[in-house]
């Protein structure tokens, strides 16, 4: 998969997260977040925002668990989360 056919089916991917009705438990929403993250703020590490300490806890949890995967890695790894969590 070239580049711009990794980038075109990672914005088809998050086009589909993003207009789905379905729910998820909270640690499939943590991935969501932490490869989206990861995919999409190369520039260095992303502190999560938000009133709850808790949950900027979590989402920091999940952004330690992916820090080693590149922005392609992580663009890959979202477009196979969200291919095996919403089906068309």
């Amino acid at each position: 998969m070239t580049n711009e056919e990794l980038n075109i089916a990672f914005e088809k991917a998050y086009e589909k997260a993003c207009n789905t009705k379905m729910q998820f438990p909270p640690d499939v929403m943590l991935h969501f977040y932490a490869y989206y993250k990861q995919a999409t703020h190369a520039d260095g590490f992303y502190t999560p925002s938000g009133n709850s300490q808790l949950r900027n806890a979590f989402k920091l949890n999940a952004l330690f668990q992916v820090k080693d995967l590149t922005p392609e890695e992580a663009k890959l790894k979202y477009i196979e989360y969200v291919n095996k969590y919403i089906k068309d």
